[in-house]
């Protein structure tokens, strides 16, 4: 079997529909659409706001112009954070999010502790589930943003979003979400869900990189990162990437229309992993929540297996230990300590994400590879050797066991 793609948290791989309406943009509908003297800027004018609409139906939004195009998720959390946090006049404030979020939020949090704003984290359960009452403990007020992600890249647990937008709507705090990993997977409505600000990337919808979007409700203020020709309502100066704009509209597009249809043959490939990884390979757990996860995802520690190690023995199938912004990291996943499994485990897990591309045959396909490569790997293990002797290896030192 030619070689299988599974790691669709990573990237997605552009739909063909969405090449094709892409095209025209980097070819004869060449212009600018901040030039408004001829047809060419016209054009491209017209594409560009096409799109914003499709992107605002998409999300629920009230009106195309709460959609603001950016370079991607990053900078879309970037300017939700800062964004806020720079527009307080008299204070710095506190942000309210917690410890398993993407990198692009974490890393511009601490950013912003070190310029005299101050982060505080809001406890999750084993399964990565914000506990809101601890939520609701945090707020004080000085708080001026809450920021929690809308579903995990690693573990794909999902989080109650409408409940904790309902949250911040009671104190009156701007509710921020990363819905990079949800959409198109699972029902977002930001009317609906109490979402002041929402995260979009274009290549996790099967559509081109470099391009992503921030819904900014109307009535929310924030101070712009990038400063020009006042682009994007002011909000995001420079010229605006129309055939990426375009392709994150038909991806958009493409997502609304077949999300049912696509959810539900996932969610059936992904059970049929489920059960043939548990059924077919002991000593396994499942990391995240059972249930309240993407349809896609399943993270799976393999014990006395290094996760790495069985990724390069799984040759022909693209499979990931976790994040792709920090896979080059031999630490442990930060986000499964962030749940408590042992490091034991930590070291030993792995990310499956199911796309469109994705066949029952490769299911039996990956199951038949699992079983094998699993078995052989453990029969090379030191702490399979120890285990067996009754030793608990989670009172080990890992770093010193582990190779």
């Amino acid at each position: 079997m030619k070689s299988i793609y599974m790691d669709h948290h990573a990237t997605t791989p552009m739909d063909k529909e969405v090449l094709d309406a892409m095209m025209p943009y980097l070819t004869d509908n060449f212009g600018n659409p901040s030039s408004n003297t001829h047809e060419y800027g016209h054009i491209a004018r017209r594409a560009v706001e096409e799109a914003r609409k499709k992107m605002a139906d998409f999300i629920g939004a009230k009106s195309a112009d709460e959609i603001i195009f950016t370079s991607g998720a990053t900078e879309a959390d970037n300017l939700a954070l800062k964004g806020i946090a720079y527009n307080q006049k008299e204070k710095k404030g506190q942000i309210i999010t917690i410890q398993t979020e993407h990198k692009a939020i974490l890393d511009t949090a601490k950013r912003l502790q070190r310029e005299g704003y101050e982060t505080a984290f809001a406890k999750i359960d084993e399964h990565g589930i914000v506990d809101l009452d601890h939520l609701r403990q945090l707020i004080n007020p000085d708080t001026v943003l809450i920021s929690i992600q809308a579903a995990n890249s690693e573990i794909g647990t999902i989080q109650p979003v409408a409940e904790i937008g309902k949250i911040a709507r009671d104190f009156n705090i701007p509710f921020h979400t990363d819905a990079v990993q949800a959409l198109g997977r699972h029902d977002i409505h930001v009317e609906r869900d109490n979402i002041d600000m929402l995260s979009i990337s274009g290549h996790k919808i099967y559509g081109p990189k470099g391009i992503g979007a921030l819904y900014v409700k109307k009535g929310i203020r924030l101070v712009s990162l990038i400063d020009g020709g006042g682009h994007e309502r002011g909000m995001r100066s420079g010229t605006l990437n129309v055939p990426g704009i375009v392709g994150l509209g038909k991806a958009a597009e493409i997502a609304q229309r077949d999300m049912k249809t696509e959810t539900e043959r996932l969610l059936k490939l992904r059970n049929k992993l489920a059960t043939g990884i548990e059924s077919r390979i002991e000593q396994v757990k499942l990391n995240g929540h059972p249930t309240k996860r993407l349809p896609n995802n399943l993270n799976y520690s393999f014990a006395f297996v290094e996760g790495e190690s069985l990724i390069l023995a799984c040759r022909g199938v693209a499979l990931s230990s976790g994040s792709a912004c920090t896979s080059a990291s031999l630490q442990s996943s930060y986000v499964l300590k962030a749940i408590n499994v042992p490091e034991s485990l930590a070291h030993c897990s792995i990310r499956f994400g199911l796309g469109k591309c994705n066949t029952e045959e490769h299911i039996d396909y990956l199951l038949d590879l699992l079983e094998e490569k699993v078995k052989k790997l453990r029969e090379m293990s030191p702490l399979y050797d120890l285990a067996r002797e009754g030793i608990d290896i989670d009172k080990l030192n890992w770093t010193k066991h582990s190779h």
